[in-house]
């Protein structure tokens, strides 16, 4: 075997090593942001439950431990913005639910600048 040969040969493995690397460094980061978008429509889908268990429109019996929580939540948001000595009740409250659910209040956001 020549020296041309043998350095073709490890050239080609190299080659197909890197091109194997870069297509499961691809595949990685797909499956990574689809992961983050999973986790969006979670995260939205559990805000608007939220909201619609909160206006009475969907009963609570079965998410009860849930909804308790993100009470929970927000009232320990509320009594360390009011420790911080921001405003009045009302504003809190607002700035409270901001904070819990920051995708949905930034879509609230865009859908108003929209119209």
């Amino acid at each position: 075997m020549s020296i041309f040969s043998s350095v073709t040969s490890i050239t080609g493995r190299v080659a197909g090593d890197v091109k194997g690397s870069v297509r499961r460094a691809r595949l990685e980061g797909e499956r990574r942001v689809l992961e983050r978008r999973h986790r969006a429509a979670l995260e939205a889908l559990g805000a608007r439950t939220y909201a619609l268990v909160d206006e009475g429109t969907l009963s609570a019996d079965a998410l009860a431990p849930e909804v308790a929580e993100v009470r929970n939540r927000l009232m320990e948001i509320d009594a360390a913005l009011a420790a911080i000595g921001n405003g009045d009740d009302a504003p809190v409250q607002e700035r409270s639910a901001d904070i819990a659910f920051p995708m949905v209040a930034d879509a609230v956001e865009g859908d108003a600048e929209a119209e």
